[in-house]
């Protein structure tokens, strides 16, 4: 069950919501079981930091463009933008270092 405090982003929808402040973008997909994994965490992440960064889930079965624009080639993948600039990434299910990247970015 994904927190209603996650932004589902898409294709069309994309640039707008990260274009400002800071945007986590977890690139995943229904069938990758680490990204199910990981799930829970993106979860909390966007409950812990409501307000200071947008978490948002954007599926790559479903929007293509978006991935393969940042050279999406393994998932999950988590990207930090600020202002719409990327910022920092990593791919995996490592809960700690994808807290540790936002914990990073909202420092700055």
């Amino acid at each position: 069950m994904s927190s209603e405090k996650v932004v589902h982003l898409t294709d069309g929808n994309f640039a707008d919501t990260v274009n400002s402040g800071y945007a986590l973008v977890d690139f995943w997909a229904e069938w990758c079981g680490p990204c199910l994994a990981l799930a829970p965490t993106i979860d909390d992440l966007a409950e812990s930091y409501e307000g200071k960064v947008k978490v948002c889930k954007l599926n790559v079965d479903n929007n293509q463009e978006i991935p393969a624009q940042f050279g999406i080639r393994g998932i999950p993948t988590v990207i930090m933008f600020k202002d719409g600039e990327q910022v920092e990434m990593f791919t995996g299910n490592n809960p700690v270092k994808i807290r540790e990247m936002v914990n990073r970015a909202v420092a700055n």
